[in-house]
């Protein structure tokens, strides 16, 4: 039970990656935090684990927007005193050209899957005791990318650069800050993206289950990963090795 009484923060918690590992939290004595947009999702996932005998809520936000965030992490701390972990999970992606894409689409991509980790970060970090850990769901398209999924990639490695620069800042606290980098794996992302369901984007190797990257956010979330900061951890089944 590696994380029992642990108080743990998931936004994209309603599917996927997110579900999987609020449900690898809840099975591990975590109390889980399930934020995301869509109520019904997370409301879903808290049902879920409450089902098994876990202790969840759910918090709804629009994890760009400042308030909603704070809300969010108000929410945990008003309900369980402190904040252990955070997992940073909720993205979008975009699919045409740089040239044609609208300005809003890119700033929006931005505020999805990289201001959100900033505000996670700034409003989250205050309630942390030492020996919480932040993970942050990045991908290997910052790493190898294809054609028409730039801002996408760029926000990847614009959350694998902050996450490098911020262990510094946490070090001090005894907190640490991790990626994890997924190749493919089987969630509505992957199957909805245009690329792939023209064949633009060949996937190529294994496609792996949303619950193997759980068990990767959840070792370094973890006290076993006390020396791990800083570090980005690719769970891509080798794809990047056959790119």
């Amino acid at each position: 039970m590696r994380f029992k009484d642990k108080v743990c923060i998931v936004s994209g918690g309603g599917s996927g990656i997110g579900r999987a590992a609020c449900e690898r939290f809840a099975a591990e004595g975590g109390r889980v935090v399930v934020v995301d947009l869509n109520e019904a999702h997370g409301n879903e996932t808290v049902k879920i684990i409450r089902d098994t005998g876990g202790e969840s809520i759910f918090a709804k936000a629009d994890v760009s927007n400042s308030a909603e965030v704070q809300a969010a992490i108000k929410a945990a701390v008003d309900k369980w005193r402190q904040v252990n972990v955070i997992v940073n999970d909720a993205a979008m992606m975009t699919f045409k050209p740089i040239v044609d894409l609208p300005d809003e689409d890119w700033d929006k991509v931005m505020a999805v899957n990289l201001r959100s980790v900033f505000l996670f970060c700034k409003y989250g970090v205050p309630h942390m005791p030492p020996g919480g850990a932040i993970v942050n769901i990045s991908s290997v398209h910052a790493h190898e990318t294809t054609k028409n999924v730039v801002p996408y990639a760029s926000s990847k490695g614009g959350m694998e650069a902050f996450t490098r620069g911020f262990s510094e800042e946490l070090a001090p606290r005894k907190i640490r800050i991790n990626c994890v980098a997924p190749g493919a794996v089987d969630t509505p992302m992957l199957w909805s993206n245009p690329n792939v369901k023209s064949g633009a984007e060949k996937i190529q190797g294994a496609v792996g289950k949303p619950e193997d990257i759980a068990a990767a956010i959840c070792f370094l979330a973890s006290a076993e990963a006390r020396f791990i900061t800083g570090t980005t951890l690719v769970v891509d089944g080798g794809r990047l090795d056959i790119l």
